[in-house]
């Protein structure tokens, strides 16, 4: 592999944000961060109490924006009222975990909003090679919201607010291929992929977090990838001089083509 390719692709993962941004409080805790005007946008019903659900405030000596009350139900106040004002991904019913800075899980949030609200997020990614030892990799269907049509890893999928990483790596490993972990052959955990940078989320206020834990295995002989979700369009075998040449190529997605050069290091 190419390596001023490579180290590029790595700076690509790392960026700081393409705009300046100030935490996001639930209560006393900083879930995520938001450009300084951006949830000016948006209202938000007062509390039984009478307090503003969501207003500006000060933080370690800076500007912040708090929510108020209970932290899941405060996220999904907020998060509707971000989808209507068209500043929400595309909305997927999909409940994502909201963490503090130790880890510690607070509430969950509608998967639509972690970027434009700057809340880490954590997923996992599967490799997989056939015994003759080419790669099974996916191509993403034409309809993803997020890069369409690109090749990826054989499974990736986000863990969801009622997932642990290896609950999420067999729920995604057979709905995106159609396989059962018990049927794979040496599953091992590769590593882990730390990802920052911006994105076009909420008409470019978007900040990604994300942490990506990838696993390696192999598929007997016999076993053949099949979507069950409709989020992927082919599943294909390559060699590793295709798919470097397609990684090289900017086929690849950026998390998949990190993941596969370093298993192949």
């Amino acid at each position: 592999m190419d390596p001023q390719w490579l180290a590029a692709l790595r700076a690509s993962i790392t960026q700081a944000p393409a705009r300046p941004r100030v935490p996001l409080l639930a209560g006393d805790v900083v879930v995520g961060s938001v450009e300084p005007s951006f949830l000016s946008q948006i209202r938000l019903q007062s509390l039984s109490d009478g307090r503003e659900q969501l207003s500006k405030t000060e933080h370690l000596g800076g500007p912040a924006w708090c929510l108020r009350g209970e932290p899941t139900a405060a996220l999904g106040a907020l998060a509707l009222a971000l989808r209507e004002a068209g500043l929400a991904h595309a909305w997927r019913d999909e409940q994502l975990a909201v963490t503090d800075g130790q880890g510690r899980r607070i509430g969950s949030v509608e998967r639509a909003v972690v970027r434009v609200l700057g809340i880490a997020t954590a997923a996992v990614h599967l490799i997989a090679r056939a015994e003759d030892g080419r790669f099974w990799v996916q191509q993403r269907a034409w309809s993803k919201s997020n890069d369409p049509g690109m090749w990826d890893t054989l499974m990736g999928g986000m863990i969801s607010g009622a997932d642990t990483p290896d609950s999420a790596l067999e729920r995604e490993t057979w709905e995106e291929a159609g396989l059962r972990l018990e049927d794979l052959r040496n599953i091992v955990r590769g590593g882990r992929l730390d990802i920052r940078r911006p994105c076009d989320d909420g008409r470019g206020a978007g900040y990604v977090i994300e942490r990506i834990d990838w696993y390696h295995c192999t598929v007997p002989d016999g076993l053949v990838p099949v979507n069950q979700d409709g989020e992927v369009e082919q599943f294909v075998l390559m060699d590793v001089g295709e798919m470097i040449a397609r990684m090289h190529a900017g086929e690849f997605t950026s998390e998949a083509a990190l993941i596969q050069a370093a298993l192949l290091a």
